[in-house]
C-alpha cells in the first residue's frame, strides 16, 4: 500500500470477483475517488468476463499473487465465510486495506488471530455489514441518535431466508450456514441492533433450535430448521435473534423490532397490508402508529432524520444491493480510507457482531446455556 492523497483514486482488488463480488462492479464505477484495479477468482473461465465487466487492469487466479503484484491500495473479500479470515490477514500484514464481507469469522480461534492482525497492521480493516445501511435503518439510527426513541433497551430481529437450493449450488454453506445449529449468520440481524444501542455490547447468550425438519437432496440432515439467541448486554438491554434459512415459507428476508423509554419500531413483515411502523413520544402522545415512511417522504422530516448520504442518493446507488447497502459500505469505506470519518465498522465492531452468533453455536451444543462473549477489545 502506498501513501494516498485525497486526489488519487484507491486502487482496489476484489477477490470473489466472479461470485458476489461482481454485484460491486457498478457501484464502484459511481463513486468518485476508488476504482477497480484488479480482480480475482478461482473461476478461470468467468474471470476474463469479469476484468473487462469491471474495467479492472489486471486479473489473478491466486488471491496472495494479486496482493503481492497488483499494486493495491485496498481489497475487497467477497468470498465464502471459511476463507474470510486467512484473505484478511494476508491483505492486513501487507498493510492493505479491507473491507470484508460477512461474517468476519467461522470461530473464535481465528477471530483472535484476525483481530491481532488488525492491530498490528497499518492498514484499516472495514466489515461489510451492508443491512445497517438500508434506508429504514438508517432512519431508525438517526432517530436512535437524535434521542427520540429514549433509551433503547429491547430489541429483536429475523433473518428468515431459505436457501436451500444454495446450499446445493453453492457446498461451503451446506457446511457453515445449513449444516451447523445456532446462529451461523446473524450479523444482519445485530448489526443494525447494535447500531441502535451505541456504546454496548452483548456480554453473554444463550441459544435453542427449533429440530431437524428438512434433509438435502442426498438424505442427509440439515441442521435444526431455525434457531433463537437470546443476548444480554453490557447496559442491561435484551436482544431476540432468529435465524432460518431452511424452513418453507413466503418470503420475508430481515425484520427488526426496537423498544425504547420513549418509542418503539416494528419492521414490515411483508404481506399486502403491513408496513414499517413507528411510535414516538414526542410526536404522538397518543400512542398511535405511525407510517415509517414520512421520514423519507415528507421534505422537512427528510432533511431533519435521514442521514445525509441519502439526500444525495443517485439511481445507480438506489439499484445497488440490499436496499443500497451495498453503495453506502462503499462509500463510507472511501471514506475512512481518506480520514473523512471514523471507522463505523472496524474490527471490534465486527467482532461485536459476529462473536455473539459463534458462542450461540456451543451454548446450542449445551442445551441452551448461557455462555459469555469474550470482548476483542482485550485481545
Amino acid at each position: 500500500m502506498t501513501k494516498l492523497t485525497k486526489r488519487e483514486p484507491i486502487r482496489l482488488g476484489i477477490v470473489g470477483s466472479c461470485g458476489r463480488g461482481a454485484t460491486f462492479r457498478g457501484v464502484c464505477s459511481d463513486i468518485d475517488g476508488i476504482t477497480i484495479h484488479a480482480v480475482c477468482d478461482i473461476n478461470e473461465v468467468s474471470l476474463a468476463k469479469s476484468k473487462k465487466e469491471t474495467g479492472a487492469i489486471k486479473s489473478y487466479l491466486n488471491y496472495e499473487e494479486m496482493l503481492d503484484k497488483a499494486g493495491l491500495d485496498a481489497v475487497l473479500i467477497s468470498t465464502p465465510m471459511h476463507l474470510h479470515v486467512d484473505q484478511s490477514i494476508a491483505a492486513l500484514n501487507r498493510n492493505i486495506h479491507v473491507l470484508c464481507e460477512v461474517t468476519a469469522g467461522i470461530s473464535t480461534e481465528e477471530c483472535r488471530k484476525l483481530v491481532i492482525a488488525a492491530k498490528k497492521s497499518e492498514a484499516i480493516y472495514m466489515m461489510g455489514e451492508n443491512y445497517i445501511y438500508t434506508k429504514p435503518n438508517q432512519i431508525i439510527t438517526e432517530l436512535v441518535k437524535q434521542g427520540l426513541f429514549g433509551t433503547p433497551y429491547y430489541a429483536e430481529a429475523e433473518y428468515l431466508h431459505e436457501i436451500k437450493e444454495y446450499s446445493t449450488l453453492t457446498p461451503w454453506r451446506r457446511t457453515w450456514q445449513t449444516g451447523i445449529d445456532g446462529i451461523t449468520y446473524g450479523t444482519h440481524s445485530l448489526g443494525p441492533i447494535l447500531k441502535w444501542m451505541p456504546g454496548d455490547r452483548v456480554l453473554r447468550v444463550c441459544c435453542e433450535g427449533s429440530g431437524v425438519r428438512h434433509q438435502d437432496t442426498l438424505g442427509n440432515d440439515y441442521c435444526q430448521s431455525g434457531s433463537t439467541m437470546l443476548c444480554k448486554t453490557e447496559k442491561d438491554a435484551l436482544i431476540k435473534i432468529r435465524v432460518d434459512l431452511l424452513s418453507e415459507r413466503p418470503h420475508t428476508g430481515s425484520n427488526y423490532q426496537l423498544q425504547g423509554t420513549d418509542g418503539c419500531y416494528e419492521s414490515s413483515r411483508g404481506g399486502p397490508w403491513d408496513k414499517d411502523k413507528i411510535w414516538l413520544r414526542s410526536r404522538d402522545p397518543n400512542y398511535h402508529w405511525r407510517d415509517l415512511s414520512m421520514f423519507s417522504d415528507i421534505p422537512e422530516l427528510t432533511k431533519k432524520y435521514l442521514p445525509p448520504g441519502w439526500l444525495e442518493i443517485t439511481n445507480k446507488a438506489q439499484q445497488s444491493g440490499h436496499g443500497g447497502g451495498d453503495y453506502f459500505e462503499i462509500f463510507d469505506f472511501v471514506r475512512v480510507i481518506q480520514g473523512d470519518i471514523p471507522n463505523p465498522l472496524g474490527i471490534h465492531e465486527a467482532m461485536d457482531m459476529t462473536l455473539p452468533g459463534l458462542i450461540s453455536q456451543k451454548s446450542i451444543k449445551a442445551g441452551g446455556a448461557w455462555m459469555e462473549v469474550p470482548d476483542s477489545r482485550d485481545w
